[in-house]
């Protein structure tokens, strides 16, 4: 009886110490994996970057790109890569669109650019409510990918032209030669691709329409990518672009005549009227298709801008341990601290 007692409350006394073992195991696992606190910056500071000895004054070179949780990662190599090539990164002005309030957003840019001229301006998702039709990926259908059409009515008055750039691309040359583009009385300026099929960019009653397929007549339409554009902002209002591109919104609401997010309104306005610009300056589609986001190579060429349109981002391949060979040319300007890099300190 007295071995059967014994026995049993060695048992207890097992499954006791076997508790307090497991919790304190797991203590120790939370402690290492828990989450940084937010007074812990996400992002490396980037090197104060200073103009060069070839830098001669210069006007300031106004860049605007949108901002969102989403796509900070993707912004902040984009900025750095802008600064670490350009010979007069002291001129070069920022200006931030977002759809709303993100503290920890703005915080992060500040940490890790302390010294970055830049402004924010809240970009109003109601001017598209009821304006945006469902596309071929849901990324496209956000309202903040729509802000570009607005531009003009955001950014200050007295910015007379300005540079619009996605936040999945990263700047390989000095960005001044691009802003310095002689736009020959045009209101806007981007690589043009005649070469790709500009038929497929809308839908079948379209082109079927009498109407709507003599939109081109007098113009010989070309493809561009509207991730990276110089804008004339003067010439922009004037010509009441914005609501140019808002009536077609409304057609696309009523019949179905495109797939692609804010890309066919731009071309329906503005296609085969544009300033075409080299090549080299949106070496875009390195994201793959819209569905699949599959690798993609290099185009043969000179490259000054390389551009992840297409699903596929760089960072998400990269933290998936599966990146695409090209995704290595992104790599070095991430500022993300990792969660090694929280580990080590």
């Amino acid at each position: 009886m007295a071995s059967a007692k014994t026995g049993g409350l060695l048992f207890l006394l097992l499954i006791l110490l076997l508790i307090t073992l497991t919790t304190a195991t797991t203590g120790i696992r939370l402690g290492i994996i828990r989450k940084p606190s937010q007074d812990v910056a996400i992002f490396r500071e980037a090197p104060a970057f200073r103009n060069g000895d070839a830098c001669q004054p210069a006007e300031k070179i106004h860049i605007a790109m949108t901002l969102d949780s989403n796509y900070l990662r993707g912004t902040m190599a984009a900025v750095l890569s802008i600064l670490q090539h350009s010979t007069c990164p002291e001129f070069v002005e920022f200006h931030f669109l977002w759809a709303r309030f993100e503290p920890e957003v703005l915080s992060n840019i500040k940490s890790a650019f302390p010294y970055l001229k830049f402004n924010v301006y809240r970009f109003d998702s109601n001017r598209v409510r009821g304006k945006i039709s469902k596309s071929i990926r849901q990324a496209l259908d956000q309202p903040l990918n729509y802000a570009r059409i607005y531009l003009a009515d955001i950014i200050p008055a007295d910015v007379k032209r300005v540079l619009y750039l996605d936040s999945d691309l990263v700047v390989v040359d000095d960005v001044a030669k691009l802003w310095k583009v002689d736009l020959q009385g045009k209101v806007l300026a981007a690589p043009e691709y005649c070469h790709a099929n500009f038929s497929k960019y809308f839908t079948e009653s379209f082109w079927s329409d009498q109407m709507f397929s003599k939109t081109f007549e007098g113009r010989k339409p070309c493809y561009f990518n509207t991730g990276v554009m110089v804008v004339d902002v003067e010439k922009w209002r004037q010509g009441e672009y914005t609501k140019q591109m808002e009536e077609w919104m409304v057609v696309q609401k009523q019949k179905r005549i495109y797939h692609l997010g804010s890309l066919p309104p731009f071309l329906l306005v503005l296609a085969g009227d544009i300033r075409a610009v080299d090549h080299n300056w949106n070496q875009h589609g390195l994201g793959g298709d819209n569905l699949e986001g599959k690798c993609r190579s290099l185009h043969p060429g000179p490259i000054s801008l390389l551009h992840w349109s297409g699903k596929g981002k760089p960072w998400l391949r990269l933290d998936s341990r599966k990146p695409c060979t090209v995704d290595h040319l992104w790599a070095p300007y991430d500022l993300y601290r990792s969660s090694a890099h929280y580990l080590e300190e």
